[in-house]
């Protein structure tokens, strides 16, 4: 019997591992990317996403599935962006898919993500019906369900009238990378680079876990 739990434990690891390592560079992509209302799952209250995005420096939209692990890896991370730098000039808004809304709720509050969030559908049966869909495949996304995906809206250089926001921004098919994002949104916001200097032992050498093992390739979604 402990072998088997043994075998179930290392499975699980290597599956969570496996789910977190859909990370994708950040893209600028032609897309012809819509305004949207959509539906806040917390409050009942509609969300107008370019009149969220008004005064604002730079909007993230994350569309995301509540139950896939892609998205509970990236959660924390944005809701970091959104805590660090929400009084500067960042939004971020998640749209939720593929989900029945009781679920989202439960994991918008498990995830304890506070930015605000939408819903465009509540079922697995709409994958490929809706505008997330449409807008990922059209910039390269071939993941099953492309959770997590990212668009980023510059509002000062959105439209400002009609049904379409931008011709051309960054996408992420895939997981944050956050170092990246943590730079896009600084240079978006105006503020200077992050002093990331690497940790120096007392012998004044960079520290490294391994200096000979190697570095293991970015997996593309």
């Amino acid at each position: 019997m402990k072998p088997f739990f043994a075998l179930l434990i290392a499975l699980l690891s290597f599956v969570f591992t496996f789910a977190q390592n859909e990370q994708s560079p950040m893209l600028e992509k032609e897309i012809g990317y819509k305004d949207w209302t959509y539906k806040n799952p917390r409050t009942g209250v509609d969300i107008n996403l370019r009149t969220l995005a008004t005064g604002k420096k730079l909007t993230i939209v994350v569309y995301y599935a509540p139950w896939c692990p892609n998205w509970r890896h990236d959660a924390p991370m944005l809701e970091r962006f959104y805590q660090k730098y929400k009084d500067k000039g960042l939004e971020i808004v998640g749209v939720g898919e593929y989900d029945p809304l009781d679920s989202m709720k439960n994991n918008l509050e498990l995830l304890k993500v506070s930015f605000p969030t939408v819903v465009e559908s509540d079922s697995r049966a709409a994958k490929q019906t809706t505008l997330h869909y449409e807008y990922r495949k059209s910039t390269g996304d071939t993941r099953g369900w492309g959770s997590p995906w990212y668009i980023m809206l510059t509002p000062s250089v959105m439209e400002k009238k009609g049904d379409v926001l931008t011709k051309k921004t960054f996408i992420v098919n895939g997981e944050l990378i956050e170092t990246e994002g943590d730079a896009f949104i600084r240079k978006s916001l105006g503020l200077p680079p992050a002093d990331l200097k690497a940790p120096v032992a007392d012998n004044g050498k960079i520290e490294v876990c391994d200096p000979n093992a190697k570095t293991a390739e970015l997996k593309k979604p």
